[in-house]
């Protein structure tokens, strides 16, 4: 396992990443008195938080702030005033790493370093399934074996003496 983990590419390096100060950065706390980062926000909105950080950085300043408003007014519960929004948002975007588009590898790209994998994986999903159906085709044209009823055996009489 330890070889695979060092053929993995950068973004799938979660302790390492780009977007760290970003998405572990408080918004502000909640009714509840504990502090919502980013990242629990996000998870929240049903987005994955690397991709959406890549997103966001991929951004203008301004268009990034204007998109994490946004996301930031629709959450419950927050302890801060819907006119500290904007604010909060251009605080957490400037944790951003500056634009690149190198934020995240596409998948074109992932599939040029790793070039086969999903040829493979397709390989081994058709024959797993292709397996599956074989077995079930061959026990559907065998009928069951009716049950024989168990029946103990007669007592055997003691041989005379003889």
């Amino acid at each position: 396992m330890r070889g695979l983990a060092t053929m993995l590419p950068p973004a799938f390096s979660l302790l390492r990443s780009e977007f760290n100060e970003f998405l572990y950065a408080p918004i502000g706390e909640e009714e509840n008195d504990t502090s919502l980062t980013v990242l629990s926000a996000l998870a929240r909105l049903g987005l994955d938080p690397w991709q959406e950080s890549a997103r966001l950085a991929l951004l203008s300043r301004e268009k990034a702030t204007q998109s994490l408003t946004a996301m930031i007014s629709t959450l419950p519960n927050g302890r801060w005033a819907p006119s500290d929004t904007c604010a909060i948002a251009a605080r957490l975007i400037a944790l951003l790493p500056a634009k690149s588009a190198a934020a995240l590898p596409s998948l074109a790209t992932a599939q040029a370093k790793y070039p086969g994998s999903s040829r493979l994986a397709m390989l081994l999903i058709a024959a797993t399934l292709g397996g599956m159906i074989f077995l079930t085709v061959a026990n559907l044209s065998h009928p069951p074996v009716p049950a024989v009823p168990y029946k103990a055996p007669a007592a055997v009489a003691p041989a005379p003496p003889g």
